[in-house]
């Protein structure tokens, strides 16, 4: 990264305190994925029958569940999991998404039109019906969880790429770069692509919560991650049943942690989409 690069994303960060504190939670949430399992005082997986159901404490921050297990060191070892559904699904919707959004935008025509019908089609049905249905039909492992996600996030880029690529490529520079001997590919990767990029980068933000909260809604239900592997909606399903009885830490947490990992990503929107515009850096 250049030290220009490096001076525009400080300048961004700082310009909007808001963003600096969805930075900040942002960072907090990846070293969370990264070093979780190293930081958790307990084992997330072990149970503790003579430890059930106890209300968060200085032993248990988060009190425990049903079977003795710590909520905060699964709380915290899930962040993993979750984070890591939700980047894989929106970064394989943007890589497919984009390209074919661009070439639609820049070729027209027949091309056009089959990836336009082909996203109106996905976009046709319940988004969160369709991924049951996909991942009720391969099954509930996690790579058919990130293919459903994906699929549901697809059109997105899709739109936006197309809707960008086809305002811009009668604009002036393009011309001129095709005068200048540049093919099309090379102008759909080095001159819109990079243009593109901006409402892209507030869609990926606005994505990455939508992933989250898809995969948990998912386990929620029961269709996504698989028992005792610790996942925000598996820990906020298992604790349902006990907030009638009093028991609200079991559920409550797990929700307040996913709740705040959607808001921190849709906040994020707007400064990635500054960080990315290239009119910024100037």
């Amino acid at each position: 990264m250049s030290n220009t690069t490096a001076a525009h994303i400080r300048h961004v960060l700082s310009e909007n305190p808001v963003t600096l504190v969805a930075a900040g939670l942002f960072l907090v949430f990846v070293v969370l994925a990264l070093l979780g399992p190293v930081l958790v005082p307990y084992d997330p997986l072990a149970s503790d029958a003579t430890a059930a159901l106890q209300a968060p404490s200085r032993s248990h921050w988060f009190g425990t569940d049903a079977l003795g297990r710590d909520i905060f060191s699964r709380v915290i070892v899930a962040t993993r999991l979750d984070l890591g559904i939700a980047f894989a699904a929106v970064l394989l919707s943007f890589l497919i998404g984009m390209p074919l959004g661009l070439a639609a935008g820049f070729f027209g025509g027949w091309w056009e039109r089959i990836v336009t019908r082909t996203a109106d089609t996905v976009m046709a049905f319940p988004l969160f019906v369709l991924a049951m249905g996909i991942v009720a039909a391969l099954g509930n492992t996690v790579g058919n969880i990130v293919l459903a996600t994906a699929i549901i996030n697809l059109p997105f880029y899709i739109r936006v790429a197309r809707a960008e690529a086809n305002v811009r490529r009668g604009a002036g520079w393009v011309e001129a770069a095709r005068l200048a001997g540049n093919g099309n590919a090379r102008i759909l990767a080095v001159h819109l692509f990079p243009n593109a990029l901006p409402p892209a980068m507030v869609q990926v933000s606005l994505n990455m919560g939508w992933a989250i909260l898809n995969a948990a809604g998912l386990s929620f239900i029961g269709l996504g991650v698989r028992p005792p592997e610790p996942e925000w909606g598996i820990l906020v399903a298992e604790g349902a049943a006990f907030i009638v009885s009093g028991e609200w830490w079991v559920s409550f947490f797990p929700g307040a942690m996913l709740m705040l990992a959607v808001f921190t990503f849709n906040l994020l929107g707007d400064a990635l989409r500054d960080i990315f515009d290239p009119r910024r850096r100037t």
